[in-house]
């Protein structure tokens, strides 16, 4: 169970050569960087309204929330109101016997273009301040 189905796989040369040309390049992944500095920076602002302490990770491409609730019923509650998917944090986590470390927490991927993420947030946060009660 703690082996994913691609452990022990080999690239072939052609894409091990691919792979050492891309890791050679550090254009962009400089630009990458500067786009996700902008993503963070602005979805911050657009969320802080709706989320207590909006913070910024010092690296990856995620935002973690606290909702209000259940992580799930946030999650499936938000998709059909706003058309917003997030993964409910309780999904990367375990049970033991202090809880799971995920529960009412949603993984927010900033991975999409800036204006998809900014639109995301403000649906996000609309549907957030429209929570009377806990989900």
């Amino acid at each position: 169970m703690r082996y994913r189905t691609y452990h022990g796989s080999a690239m072939s040369v052609a894409i091990q050569e691919a792979s050492v040309a891309a890791w050679r390049d550090e254009t962009h992944v400089q630009h990458n960087r500067t786009l996700y500095r902008e993503k963070f920076s602005q979805m911050q602002a657009i969320l802080q309204p709706g989320f207590d302490q909006v913070q910024i990770p010092p690296a990856g491409f995620y935002l973690w929330l606290k909702v209000p609730g259940c992580d799930q019923t946030f999650a499936k509650t938000l998709y059909e109101q706003e058309h917003v998917t997030v993964l409910p944090g309780s999904f990367l986590g375990r049970d033991t016997p202090q809880g799971n470390p995920g529960a009412a927490h949603v993984r927010v991927a900033l991975v999409p273009p800036i204006e998809q993420c900014l639109e995301a947030g403000k649906r996000l946060c609309k549907f957030v301040q429209s929570c009377t009660t806990e989900i």
